[in-house]
């Protein structure tokens, strides 16, 4: 009993950090926002927290994303089955895809500006789950 007295100041602190660091590798993200381009809602520089357990995503929801060798933070705006007007032609969201926009459009590189210009669903990391600061 007297040894794990002992033990206790140091295993809990242990385990809290095990626990915190598989959570953080397996359910939620904590990244930041580089660039204005989701801005007025997600401030420059600001940190966000995601979830990396996501069922549906849909349109409206702030996804973080691979892309072209980067992670971007943008919001959906289509969805698969979706038609919209792409670079002066009609285009269909393909099947586990999205196509997405930074709320700031006067200073966001998205969707409208890529050759490809749809996300996969494989290539999302995380769904936005709030704002940090």
């Amino acid at each position: 009993m007297g040894r794990l007295k002992k033990l206790c100041p140091i295993l809990i602190p242990v385990l809290a950090s095990i626990i915190i660091i598989v959570l953080f590798q397996s359910v939620f993200l904590l990244g930041y926002v580089p660039t204005a381009s989701m801005e007025p809602t997600l401030k420059t520089g600001s940190l966000l927290l995601g979830l990396r357990l996501f069922d549906e995503l849909e349109t409206g929801d702030i996804i973080i994303f691979h892309h072209d060798g980067s992670c971007l933070v943008k919001r959906i705006a289509a969805c698969e089955g979706d038609t919209l007007i792409h670079k002066d032609t009609v285009v269909t969201v393909p099947e586990n895809c999205f196509y997405v926009l930074g709320d700031n459009t006067e200073n966001s590189h998205d969707s409208r500006y890529w050759d490809d210009p749809f996300v996969s669903y494989e290539s999302v990391i995380a769904k936005l789950l709030l704002p940090v600061g």
